[in-house]
Order: C-alpha cells, then sequence, then structure tokens
C-alpha cells in the first residue's frame, strides 16, 4: 500500500457491526456530527436567501459587492472560528468548544432573522460563521479521537455526511418559505433549531478520551475507552495513548503556554511539519475546486444557465444539493475500504473533466444568446432602453449577454424567447412591465437550449466531488497531526480552508461579470490540476491506521510512487558509475 502499512478488509460493514454492538459510538459520532449539519445548512440556505434578499434591499440588488459581502462574511467569521477552536480545543477540550460553538451559532441565527438592515445580516452571518468554524474543525477531531481506528474514516465521515444534508435540507427550507412572509428571514433563522438540539446531546456526552489523558485524567479516560471499546482492546488503547504521550515528553519544555512558541515548536517537529503540509494541501484544494462557488451561488449560476425563475432554480439547485448529499453516502461506505488517498486523486480527475465540460457549455450559451432587437428595444419607450445599447456603435450586433454585460435586462420576444429581445434599464417596474406581456425577464444569465447541459454537468462535478474532496479532506485532517499539535494542527488547516473559501466566495460574481462565467470555470480547472499535484506530492494514504501509527509513518517520510521510482533509477545509475570508476 502506497506510503502506508497493510491492513485488513474495512468497510460500512465493519463499521455497521461495530456501531450495532456498542451504539455509544454512533450516539457519540451523530451527536458530535450535527456540527456537520449546521455548517452544511449555513453553506446551502444564503443561496436562496440571497434572491429574496435582493428583493427586500435595493441595495443589495444594485451592488455585486454586496451580495458577495453577505455570503462570505460567515467564511470570515469562520475562519476567526477555526482560530479560535484550535486553542480553545487544547485548553478546554473538544466538547466545551462544541457548545460554544452552539451557543455564538445560534444568536448568529436569532440576528440574521430580526435583521432591519444589510448590515446587520453581516453583523449575524459573522456570528454564525465564528460558529460554525470552531464546530467544522472540532466534530471531526472529537469523532476521530472516539473512534475504533478500522472505522474511523467512516465515522468521521458522518460529519461530512450531516454537511450535505444539512445543504439539501436548506434548499429543502428555502423551497417551502419561497411563499411565505418573510421568506429569507424564517430561512436563516430556522438555523438556530439544529444548534439547540446539539447543545442538549453534547451535554450527556463525554469529553474525547485522548484529550482526558494529556490531561492526566487517566481514570476517566479508561472509564471513556471501556464505553466504546471490547474489554479485550481497552489495555491496548491506553497503552498507545500512554506510548503517545511519552514521545512528546521530549518537546515539553519547549512549549510553554503561548500559541507562537507551540507553532514555533510544531513548525521544528518533522511529524508535525509534514502533516501541516498534507493538512493544508488537502483544505487549500478543497476550496480551489471551485465546490462554495456552487454551494453559495447555485440558484444564481443555474439562472447563469438560462433559467429565470427563481423557484425552478432554487428547485434545480436542489437536485445537485441531494447528489452532493448521495455522494457523501458513498465515502462513508468505502473510504476505510480504497483509502483517503485514492479518493480525492480520482474525485480531482472528474472534477476536471466536469469543470472543463461546464466551462464549454457557458462558452456555447454565451456566443448563441438571442439577439437584441432595435424594434424591440424601443417597443416600451425609449425611456426605458438600456443607455449603453443606445450609444453603442456596433449596436446591431448586441445579444442577450452583451446586454448583460452593460448591467441592463434582457425582457425576452413574446412566445419565442429564442426570437431578438429588448435590452432594457434594470428596473423592478421596467420588469413588471416586460412579465405583464407574458415575456421572461433575464437579468443573470440568457434563454438558450443548451442551459440544461449545465445543470447535468453541475450534478457530475458534484457527484465527483463529494464523496472525494467533500469529505476526506476532514477525515485526513482529524488523524494526520501528533496528539500534543492535534488542536493546533487542525486550527491552522481550517483556517487555511476558510481563508480560501472566502478568496472563492467573495471573488467568484465579481469574476463572472469581469471574465463571464466559461472562463471562471476554467480557472478553477487550472486550480484542480495543481491541487492533484500537491495532494499526490504531500499526502500518504492513512486508511486503517491507528493515530500513532499514523504519527510513524509521517516520521519514515513519504514520498509518491512517482518519486520512490525516479530516486530508485537515480541511485542505480550513481552506483553503476561508482563500480566503473572502481574498476578503472
Amino acid at each position: 500500500m502506497e506510503g502506508g502499512f497493510a491492513t485488513g478488509k474495512t468497510d460500512f460493514t465493519e463499521c455497521w457491526r461495530t456501531t450495532w454492538r456498542t451504539p455509544y459510538i454512533m450516539r457519540l459520532a451523530l451527536s458530535a456530527g450535527i456540527a456537520g449539519l449546521l455548517f452544511g445548512y449555513d453553506t446551502g440556505v444564503i443561496s436562496g436567501a440571497l434572491l429574496y434578499i435582493k428583493e427586500d434591499f435595493a441595495e443589495v440588488e444594485k451592488k455585486t459587492w454586496l451580495q458577495e459581502t453577505i455570503v462570505s462574511m460567515a467564511v470570515a467569521g469562520a475562519i476567526l472560528g477555526a482560530a479560535l477552536g484550535g486553542w480553545m480545543n487544547d485548553a478546554f477540550g473538544r466538547k466545551r468548544s462544541i457548545l460554544c460553538a452552539d451557543i455564538v451559532f445560534f444568536f448568529g441565527a436569532i440576528v440574521m432573522a430580526i435583521a432591519p438592515a444589510p448590515w446587520v445580516i453581516i453583523v449575524g452571518r459573522i456570528l454564525v460563521g465564528i460558529g460554525v468554524g470552531i464546530a467544522s474543525m472540532t466534530s471531526p477531531l472529537y469523532i476521530s479521537e472516539a473512534s475504533p481506528a478500522r472505522i474511523r474514516g467512516a465515522l468521521v465521515s458522518t460529519n461530512a455526511l450531516l454537511i450535505t444534508g444539512g445543504q439539501f435540507l436548506s434548499y429543502l427550507i428555502n423551497l417551502a418559505f419561497t411563499k411565505a412572509p418573510g421568506t429569507w428571514r424564517w430561512m436563516l433563522g430556522v438555523a438556530g433549531v439544529p444548534a439547540v438540539v446539539q447543545f442538549i446531546l453534547m451535554l450527556s456526552l463525554p469529553e474525547s478520551p485522548r484529550w482526558l489523558y494529556r490531561q492526566k485524567k487517566v481514570d476517566e479516560a479508561r472509564a471513556i475507552l471501556e464505553k466504546l471499546y471490547p474489554a479485550n482492546e481497552v489495555e491496548g488503547e491506553m497503552k498507545a495513548l500512554n506510548d503517545s504521550v511519552e514521545s512528546e515528553k521530549p518537546e515539553e519544555g519547549e512549549l510553554g503556554e503561548g500559541l507562537i512558541t507551540k507553532l514555533k515548536s510544531a513548525l521544528k517537529d518533522k511529524v508535525a511539519r509534514r502533516a501541516l503540509y498534507a493538512g493544508i494541501s488537502v483544505q487549500i484544494s478543497q476550496q480551489f475546486v471551485g465546490i462554495n462557488t456552487v454551494m453559495y451561488y447555485s440558484p444564481v449560476i443555474v439562472q447563469l444557465a438560462g433559467f429565470a425563475s427563481k423557484q425552478t432554480a432554487l428547485a434545480l439547485s436542489l437536485v445537485t444539493s441531494g447528489l452532493n448529499f448521495v455522494g457523501s453516502m458513498i465515502s462513508m461506505g468505502f473510504v476505510d475500504k480504497y483509502g483517503r488517498r485514492r479518493f480525492m486523486l480520482v474525485s480531482l480527475v472528474g472534477i476536471v473533466i466536469c469543470l472543463t465540460a461546464l466551462s464549454s457549455v457557458f462558452f456555447l450559451a454565451a456566443t448563441h444568446a438571442p439577439p437584441v432587437g432595435s424594434f424591440e428595444s424601443t417597443h416600451f419607450g425609449r425611456n426605458t432602453t438600456c443607455p449603453a445599447y443606445i450609444t453603442a456603435s456596433n449596436a446591431q450586433s448586441w445579444n442577450c449577454m452583451t446586454c448583460l454585460k452593460a448591467e441592463c435586462g434582457f425582457c425576452a420576444s413574446k412566445g419565442n424567447e429564442f426570437h431578438p429581445g429588448a435590452c432594457l434599464v434594470s428596473d423592478s417596474a421596467i420588469k413588471s412591465t416586460c412579465g405583464g406581456e407574458s415575456r421572461i425577464w433575464y437579468s443573470e444569465g440568457c434563454p438558450n437550449k443548451i442551459g440544461i447541459l449545465a445543470v447535468v454537468f453541475l450534478g457530475l462535478y458534484i457527484i465527483c466531488y463529494s464523496p472525494g474532496m467533500g469529505s476526506v479532506p476532514w477525515i485526513v485532517n482529524s488523524e494526520i497531526y501528533p496528539l500534543q499539535y492535534r488542536g493546533l494542527g487542525g486550527g491552522i488547516a481550517a483556517v487555511a480552508n476558510w481563508s480560501s473559501n472566502l478568496v472563492v466566495s467573495e471573488t467568484f460574481l465579481t469574476l463572472t461579470k469581469a471574465l463571464g462565467s466559461a472562463w471562471t470555470f476554467l480557472l478553477f480547472v487550472g486550480f484542480s490540476f495543481v491541487g492533484f499535484v500537491a495532494i499526490y506530492s504531500l499526502v500518504p494514504e492513512t486508511k486503517g491506521l491507528t493515530l500513532e501509527e499514523v504519527g510513524k509513518l509521517l516520521e519514515e517520510g513519504f514520498k509518491p510512487k512517482l518519486f520512490e521510482s525516479f530516486c530508485f533509477k537515480k541511485k542505480r545509475k550513481e552506483g553503476k558509475e561508482n563500480q566503473a570508476s572502481t574498476s578503472v
């Protein structure tokens, strides 16, 4: 096995057998995994809520940067939350960190629901983000440290499963409230419910046995392990914990109490440094394949593909979210059998293919958009015609996409939306006039005959992403760090994840305006290829290994097969040259 130790057959069946014999394990995993539900719900709900926030606040409708800020401030909060979470996990334990995350998330949801202005929504988004940031790196860590090695991947995948479940639930909630008064307020406010549920459930669960052992609470750690493992395995786990803690003692004097001091010590430690290379690489790669452009803006992307109706856009987004949930179930069932590294690499190959196809569809849709008609554009009155169209020297060559790039709206031809339409001022009154003549108003994308292909490739992209790059980076980060740096390492990697998320979510709409949808998705193809190279080069296989064995693997160093083959040939060549010079 590449970069690892031989392991026996581990799959979903083993996970089911183990949790059936010891239901306490699944109770623990599902309760902690609700943090994933919060994460997923917050990611998905804003995509639908934003469509209706724009209707209530005119400044949000007119300003792309304000839309991006409302979306991305949760990510900015998550960066802060992840940074705090690393310190909180080591200082106060995994359980208390999750409880704090629930409290902050709940208050953030309430603030958003009662927001009288866009800036209050932004404050609520920041609070929710802080809660998500703490929970996103704590929940996988908590589950990992309380799971038997042979089913650890499957159990940590429950967190990823609930992330995608939360996203799917958010689209259902969005659809349910499209006709209700206060649409987006209900969508955002409902997020507080699972936070309350998790807070109550976590009160009855124990702290992580590994954290307790490191705090010299040996008897408490043993009592928890006795609930998780068969009696004949408890002593072996206690010995593994003891060996892990004992191996760290030489560095204890270097650590001190400060975060900076601990970070410097981690960078000097060979195992921790290699773990950070791997952990940060998978987290940054997860974001730069463009997944959160799909999660945060999927209704907008569907509109870009030519579906003007908000309800239609939300319904089609629900399909992609459902596929994401199915992909997480695949990961949960097979990641312990086929391995983390293989899942991610295969996932990235599929992502590159789907994004390339998606880019091609958007390019074809843009070039075959219906033309703008001079008569149609003056039909509603001269004052309603797009000013840029009136003054354009090449107005006869304008099509729907040119009109939208000029920040105007396209009113499709009555009876046949593929015939020449009108390029009009983007205004709610003019939009209503267009609709009054049974015409369709387009403000994001243009009518086309291949838009459904964009939805198909979006779905295939999700299927490729979810089992590999969706779930596995969190599994890798929950098991790759030495015990003494586990909170710090997970926090740094989570900050890297959320920082990358912030860059992607804050720039997506701007990029689509500046480059067009086709070139924006092609840019993500390039990022995905770089991610493939980074993961192939830096991330070892950890399936089936105990957390202590992962440390030994990193200490020995990891070289992928391609590099190992190159090094072997180089050494053999040097050996032959030395042999020849000796004979001479």
